[in-house]
This record gives C-alpha cells, structure tokens and sequence, in this order.
C-alpha cells in the first residue's frame, strides 16, 4: 500500500472512532414518547379537561372523533341541575329555537358498556340516552356528574366513559346558572371541545392524574 493511501484511511478510521466516541445516544422512555389523548372542553366558566376510559373503547372512539372534527363546537349545556347533572352534546342547542334541545344526535346509537368499576362519581362522564330496553347510548349526547357525592343511583343503567381531571369546579359552578322550568339555562353556556395529547409523565405532572391507575379500573 502505497504511503498516500495509508494515510488517507488511517485518518478515515480516525475520524469514525472520534465521532463514535462524541456521540450519546439518549434512550427515551415510552412514556416520554407515547401521548395519550384527552379532551379539552372550553366555556365561559372556564375549561375541564376530561379523561376517557379505555375500558369502554366504543364511546372513547365515537366522543374523539366528534370533538376532532368539531362536531360538538357551539352546542350549550341545555339542561342543567344542581347536585346531580351538567349536560350538552345535542346539535339542536347550535339554533335559537330552543324547544327541541336535548331531542338530537348524529342519528345513531352505542352499545352499552357498562362496568362495575366505572361509578357515578363527582365529576364523571356519561353518556345521555331515551328509555330504551338495550339501555344504548346516544350517539352525541353526554352529561357531567355535578354533584359532589357523585350519583350512585345511575350506576350500571348509565355508561361511564370518561372523568374530569381537572375543571371539577366548572362544571358546578354551570350547574347553580339560573334556569327555566325544563332546566335549560336563561343564558346560552356555549362550549368549544378538542382533543389535545399529553403524555403519561406530563398527566401527572400538569393534572396529577394517574394513568396506570384509571386503565386498572
């Protein structure tokens, strides 16, 4: 080999070893990486940011579609009552006639999933339905569990799906608003819903919510 030529590749082989040398290879951990999708839902009285259930993955996937496409954008609560439910999700409350809120949806229904360990609690999400013998679901239409002793009493006829962590406060504050005889509010209480990704580490830090916890429900 000629001298030129061994030079060249020892200095080659040099510089591999000192960029070799210079690197750091920064494992992330999954939860570092992964995001885990929540709901942001936004009104007057402030935000709440809700946790959905993966045990009852037909709702989480149905309420997560409508909120990223903007379905649920300018509905109101239409019916709202202290020390049980807040509720919203039906698109006639987007109109200023006001006497066929609560009656609407996306024209279909969810099966039910009920789970023993998904309760009525304080600030729990359900969702709405009619008196029907399958007890399924509304396809649209969801309510809040505003009072502080959570509801015991809707248990296993109701889904759960989902859980505010965080907001408790304003979905109690919009259930004392003054209101008519059918519970619809005197005054519009509009809402802006969307999906926005945490992950698991950024949950506990900015919600302390724990997500390990709630998928061993």
């Amino acid at each position: 080999m000629k001298l030129s030529t061994f030079l060249i590749s020892l200095s080659f082989i040099w510089l591999i070893a000192c960029k070799k040398e210079n690197t750091t290879i920064v494992l992330e951990t999954p939860s570092e990486v992964a995001k885990e999708s929540i709901i942001e839902l936004n009104t007057s009285f402030g935000p709440m940011h809700i946790w959905l259930y993966k045990q009852t993955p037909l709702h989480r996937k149905n309420f997560l579609a409508l909120a990223d496409s903007g379905y649920f954008n300018g509905m109101t609560f239409h019916r709202i009552i202290q020390d049980f439910v807040i509720q919203g999700g039906d698109p006639n409350s987007k109109d200023a006639d006001t006497t066929n809120d609560g009656s609407g949806g996306p024209g279909y229904t969810i099966p039910a999933e009920f789970k023993s360990s998904l309760k009525h609690v304080y600030g729990a999400l359900g969702a709405a339905r009619t008196n029907n013998p399958a007890k399924a679901s509304s396809g649209s239409q969801f309510y809040i569990v505003s009072n502080k002793n959570g509801t015991a009493n809707l248990n296993m006829n109701y889904t759960v799906f989902g859980q505010v962590i965080r907001g408790l406060d304003t979905a109690y504050t919009i259930s004392t608003q003054p209101k008519n005889e059918l519970d619809r509010p005197l005054s519009n209480i509009t809402m802006q819903v969307k999906v926005v990704k945490y992950t698991v580490a950024e949950l506990k830090e900015k919600f302390n919510f724990d997500v390990a916890k709630a998928d061993s429900l």
